[in-house]
């Protein structure tokens, strides 16, 4: 490419800001062997944060903007508050942290607590289902109690009922006939958000098996946890190629996948030329295969009918996102891991500090 990609300048966004954090915390956690490094990502982390939680500059990063509101529109940022405080609070130990995050302001202004089904869903624009199961394991495997129970305990029922939800028995979405559920309700590029629930699912079977906790309750109905890991490997199955095409759609995986990806450096041939911006669009509408394979790379997926066109220019069937592989290279984790059995419960919590929760206030004296 031999043109300029010129860079923005965001004054505000909170949720810009506060994914930034919450990624950053999360690799400190990650590269806590390197502590200069990992102490490095903590102080950026909080510097965002501190920037996220700014009271005037609290206008969503692509607000009024041309270049990113038609595209990449945030809805909310109180989920990324959630999302970010969850993991600096892993990260640091810092109990401000979770005090926010289990502040009853952040689920009423994000309406956590609605069962808006939309919410239910993980995706790019929406921290909700993956804050919530991220602060349920807080629950499950440190039981922290007073002051923060209450809030824990709401989160991880609502993390239930949204695993319900995927569930097909209970018809909170719809479905293909070749079985791939439909969380963005038919709309293109569908694969991004069956992987990233695929994974929030796998995940809570492991903290389910890592528990001896057998299921959960669906309203009276009892789900074994096995029910919930056979949803997450039927979409992960559907994804690279148990679906009525046939296809896998892993560029890469198997005998029969996309060759037109929508991706820039893999329709370009290795020629030794340089091009333009536009230069380069005779090859985005070239009928001829991608010249590399961009492996590994999953693509934007099928319609509602199970059908798929391998053509570079339609980017709702092949573009490739880093949102969508992400979840996707997290569930295969978790379903090839062990099952929960032998899930590492410690790691993430060492930097908490013991929880020796104080007594509960005395209830007021009693008068006659």
């Amino acid at each position: 490419m031999d043109y300029d990609r010129p860079v923005q300048t965001a004054n505000s966004g909170p949720d810009l800001a506060g994914e930034m954090a919450a990624a950053l915390a999360a690799a400190s956690i990650v590269f806590q062997d390197n502590t200069a490094y990992s102490k490095k990502l903590i102080k950026g982390a909080e510097t965002l944060f501190t920037f996220a939680r700014d009271f005037g500059k609290r206008t969503p990063y692509c607000r009024g903007n041309p270049y990113i509101e038609p595209f990449y529109n945030s809805t909310g940022y109180f989920d990324e508050y959630m999302w970010g405080a969850a993991w600096l609070f892993y990260a640091t130990g810092n109990k401000s942290y979770i005090s926010l995050a289990t502040n009853p302001g952040l689920p009423k202004n994000s309406k956590a607590f609605y069962m808006i089904p939309d919410l239910s869903v993980p995706s790019w624009d929406n921290k909700l289902p993956a804050a919530m199961l991220l602060l349920t394991r807080l629950r499950i495997f440190l039981s922290p109690g007073y002051p923060y129970e209450d809030m824990l305990k709401s989160y991880h029922n609502v993390t239930g009922l949204t695993m319900c939800s995927y569930l097909q028995q209970f018809h909170v979405f719809n479905w293909t006939k070749g079985g791939l559920i439909q969380l963005n309700h038919g709309k293109p590029q569908s694969l991004q958000y069956v992987a990233n629930a695929a994974f929030l699912a796998s995940l809570f079977v492991d903290y389910m098996n890592a528990t001896s906790i057998p299921g959960w309750y669906c309203g009276p109905n009892f789900i074994r946890a096995e029910t919930l890991r056979s949803f997450a490997t039927s979409q992960i199955n559907y994804i690279l190629g148990k679906n009525p095409m046939k296809m896998s759609y892993l560029v890469g995986y198997g005998t029969k996948f996309p060759k037109h990806v929508h991706h820039r450096g893999a329709s370009i041939p290795n020629d030794n030329k340089k091009y333009s911006c536009t230069g380069g669009w005779k090859w985005r509408d070239s009928r001829n295969p991608n010249p590399h394979n961009i492996t590994g790379a999953m693509v934007g997926g099928p319609i509602r009918t199970d059908n798929f066109q391998d053509i570079r220019t339609n980017y709702n069937y092949t573009e490739p996102t880093l949102a969508g592989n992400a979840g996707l290279v997290a569930a295969l984790v978790s379903l090839t891991g062990s099952g929960g059995m032998s899930i590492d419960k410690n790691t993430i919590f060492s930097a908490v500090p013991p929880f020796y929760p104080p007594s509960p206030p005395p209830p007021a004296p009693w008068k006659p």
